[in-house]
């Protein structure tokens, strides 16, 4: 998995495997939520 920066409101993941393949574009307010809970480790197995 690639994550990239500078695209101002978007953050654009991709398949590091598939690198020129589509990307998955979500709001910066719901990529920080997301990374915030996987470091919360609430959804850890």
């Amino acid at each position: 998995m690639e994550v990239a920066d500078g695209f101002p409101g978007v953050v654009p993941v991709r398949d590091s495997k598939t690198p020129h393949g589509p990307a998955l574009c979500f709001g910066t307010a719901s990529w920080t939520a997301f990374i915030g809970e996987l470091k919360a480790e609430r959804h850890r197995p």
